[in-house]
């Protein structure tokens, strides 16, 4: 390396999903990956989000203009990951889906048209929501580096899931009731979860009856600027060696 010349550094987001690989293969879950060109059928339809449902709309989702094979859209979630595996591979498993998304959405400092997601499927005979709150208990615990961290359950809508809950962690920021990072109420909200609904099952031919699946999804982007107290997420992709040299 010549005289003053700079060695480069693993982007944060590169480094948080390569963390959570290891994490989730501890508890025994292995790596999904799919295509980001996706069809609807798989990014909606199997999903059991209706036809009428806004986040088909234009304004919510780049549609492809001339369609070739089936890929209609760039993938607002990794779920399609999920249900290609499903119809791919027999239960039980336990699997984490990684990549990027894209939505239409204005960018500002919380938003962006493109962003990273990590979803988790298990499928199993007797899967239920303790065992889906364990996984996540584990998972925030060990990504957070924090062992006092609590968790709260509050139901939620998500039409590809039933029962479907909203996860919120304890501010670890908090020192009073003018905390920026959870507004003073204690809480943070950190992602969404819950038991795979029955439509999903019969869309990808699994056996509701015997079978039964809990799924969640997270925002790598998202978890970053909490740890690190980072207040745009535009700074991730911009380029801007200052800012990602500090990682």
């Amino acid at each position: 390396m010549e005289e003053g010349e700079k060695t480069g550094s693993i982007h944060p987001i590169t480094t948080f999903i390569d963390q959570a690989h290891t994490i989730f293969r501890e508890i025994g879950f292995s790596v999904a990956d799919g295509p980001q060109l996706e069809s609807e059928f798989n990014n909606f339809d199997a999903l059991n989000v209706p036809a009428d449902h806004p986040a088909r709309d234009i304004q919510d989702t780049f549609w492809v203009k001339n369609p070739k094979d089936g890929k209609d859209l760039l993938r607002t979630q990794t779920s399609g990951v999920q249900i290609r595996y499903m119809m791919n591979n027999k239960p039980p498993f336990r699997i984490i889906s990684p990549g990027l998304v894209y939505r239409q959405e204005a960018t500002d400092a919380t938003h962006e048209a493109q962003f990273h997601q990590i979803e988790g499927l298990v499928v199993e005979e007797g899967a239920n929501l303790a065992n889906l709150r364990g996984t996540l208990e584990y998972f925030l615990k060990k990504i957070f580096n924090d062992d006092n961290l609590i968790t709260r359950f509050r139901p939620g809508y998500f039409p590809f899931v039933e029962p479907g809950v909203e996860i919120d962690i304890s501010c670890s920021f908090c020192k009073s009731d003018s905390c920026r990072v959870c507004k003073g109420t204690g809480w943070i909200e950190i992602l969404g979860a819950g038991m795979v609904h029955p439509n999903v099952f019969r869309a990808v031919g699994v056996d509701s009856e015997k079978w039964k699946g809990f799924a969640f999804g997270l925002s790598p982007e998202r978890i970053l600027m909490l740890k690190h107290g980072i207040h745009d997420i535009r700074l991730f992709h911009s380029g801007d060696m200052r800012f990602i040299s500090q990682f």
